[in-house]
This record gives C-alpha cells, sequence and structure tokens, in this order.
C-alpha cells in the first residue's frame, strides 16, 4: 500500500483506513518472513537515521527492516554530524534528501522534526520525539490485534505518565474507534489538543484511579516514569506506589486482558516483575512487532 501523506510525524497525518491497512501489511509482512520469505520492495533504497537519543528497538527495527526489504540504512548519530558544529536542521534535511529515500530521526524536540520534514523533499518519520512516539504504537496496535483478533469495541488503560507514547496512543484509539482510559496523576495528562482530537472519534476517559482505568479493559498499557524527564525522587514520589502495574491491578481488568510497555521498563517501578514476565504480559511480541511495522511503514512511504 501506499501512503497519502509524505511524512509521519504523529499519526494524524494517517486515515483510518490507512492505519488499519499498514497493521494488515505488518501483520501479512511478519506471517511471510516466518516463511522465509523476504520481498526486495526497496532494493537499492536507503534510509539515513539520525539519533540525538540512546536507541535499541526503534535502530535495530529499521536498519534489520530496511536489509529484509533489500534497502539499506544509515546510522548517524548527531554528535558525529556536522549538527554538532552548528549547521542548522534546515541545510541538514536538504543534504540528507540528496543521498537518501527517506530520513527517520529520533529526537528531543518535536519542532525540530516538523523543520526537518518541512526542509526534505523524501518522507520524514518520527523515531520518537518529546511529543510522540507514532511507530511505537502501530506496532501496539498490531500486537492487539494479533493477540485479540479484532480492534473494535476493544477498552485500553492507559496507567502512568501522559506522555509521547500516551498522546500517539489516543491517536491509535481515535484512527480504530476503541475506547481508552488515562489513568495519570494530576498535572500528568496527556497534551490537551490530541485529547480534544481523539474525543472526535473514540471514548476518552480521563482519571487519577488506575482501577478506575483498568475496570473492564482489554489492554493495559504502561511506560517508564522518566521517558522524557530525569526522574528526580520528588517526581516518582507521584507515581509510586499508585501507578505501578502489579497483579492487583491486572486482576481489576478483564480476565483475558494482555499487558503491553514500549521498553525499556524500569522493573518495580511502573510494572512490576511479575507482571511483564507473566501469562498476560506481551511485550516481547510487542517489541517484535516492531520490526513489521517500520517495514510496512518504509514500504508504504517510499514509492518506487
Amino acid at each position: 500500500m501506499k501512503l497519502k501523506t509524505k511524512d509521519l510525524l504523529t499519526l494524524a497525518e494517517l486515515t483510518p483506513k490507512e492505519f488499519v491497512g499498514l497493521i494488515d501489511s505488518s501483520i501479512k509482512l511478519k506471517k511471510e518472513l516466518k516463511k522465509g520469505a523476504n520481498k526486495p520492495v526497496l532494493k537499492n533504497k536507503t534510509l539515513a537515521m539520525i539519533f540525538q537519543k540512546p536507541s535499541t528497538r526503534t535502530r535495530v527495527s529499521f536498519e534489520v527492516g530496511m536489509y529484509q526489504l533489500g534497502g539499506h540504512a544509515v546510522n548517524l548519530s548527531s554528535n558525529e554530524m556536522q549538527l554538532s558544529r552548528g549547521e542548522s536542521i534546515e541545510d541538514t534535511a536538504k543534504t540528507l534528501s540528496r543521498y537518501s529515500n527517506c530520513i527517520m530521526a529520533r529526537v528531543y524536540d518535536h519542532k525540530l522534526l516538523e523543520a526537518l520534514a518541512a526542509n526534505a523533499s523524501v518522507p520524514v518519520i518520527n523515531g520518537l520525539s518529546d511529543s510522540f512516539h507514532p511507530c511505537q504504537i502501530l506496532a501496539d496496535f498490531m500486537t492487539i490485534k494479533e493477540k485479540k483478533k479484532k480492534l473494535k469495541g476493544l477498552k485500553i488503560a492507559w496507567i502512568g505518565d501522559g506522555n509521547n507514547v500516551c498522546n500517539s496512543m489516543l491517536y491509535g484509539a481515535a484512527l480504530t474507534g476503541i475506547s481508552i482510559s488515562v489513568a495519570t496523576p494530576k498535572g500528568f495528562e496527556p497534551n490537551k489538543n490530541v485529547i480534544k482530537e481523539a474525543k472526535k472519534t473514540c471514548t476518552v476517559e480521563l482519571t487519577t484511579d488506575p482501577f478506575v482505568a483498568s475496570k473492564n479493559a482489554d489492554v493495559i498499557v504502561s511506560d517508564t516514569f522518566s521517558s522524557i524527564h530525569n526522574l528526580d525522587k520528588k517526581r516518582l514520589k507521584k507515581f509510586l506506589p499508585k501507578y505501578q502495574v502489579n497483579d492487583k491491578l491486572m486482576k481489576s481488568a478483564k480476565k483475558d486482558a494482555i499487558f503491553l510497555h514500549c521498553l525499556p521498563a524500569k522493573r518495580e517501578q511502573e510494572v512490576t516483575s511479575s507482571v511483564i514476565d507473566g501469562p498476560q504480559s506481551v511485550v516481547w511480541d510487542e517489541a517484535e512487532n516492531r520490526l513489521h511495522t517500520q517495514k510496512a511503514l518504509l514500504a508504504a512511504l517510499i514509492h518506487a
């Protein structure tokens, strides 16, 4: 499939049909890979990857994904680029567009991504910013569909910080019509504009009580309390022990509820080892699915 949008920065660029189409394409690519089939649909194509932040899953999934599709990925640490010596992001975008067929960037400031996309003539993918993490949500919804065999009629409970991943999760819920309940400490809610947009097409509940959010939930999702910020003791006290996903909280959801976490996890903080290693956890499938959704996204954005 091909996407109408040039870039993927938030998920808001996608239509519901495109979002679900990417998930279905990802599931198909996964099945093909398991059978030993790799179609080189991106033969001789190159992905430039810019990293301002450390990465495990994002870097490996994009790099391996390009290889499996017949292409090549170039890893670029911002500290090793002329960006570190003052070259503008605008000039960087124009230069990389002459060498590569797509740019993926993992950055601190989302505005940098917007500037990169505005000045690049090739597609730009958000590999994570302080505001959004769209690639993670593609993998999350793929995992949910694999495990639940559907998306319609489900309920997601987000527990913890209303961060960049939470913002993108709201967009994912809006694109599929899934209900979502977000439990955060007061003052840690997700972006107000994202909430407003999501409420147009799905049910959004905001609460400070994790047990209210998890009631009748099909999916429980958590993330580190320090994914963007430094986790000082004062901040940590806002979340613990109330917002920890533990066995008691999982029992308040549906019996067949699954647990998601984008990783890396801080065990015994936002989630206990008994949950993340337990039978309801699907975090390793979720992590693997980053590869398959990355491949589907790259194939859809990099047109032959």
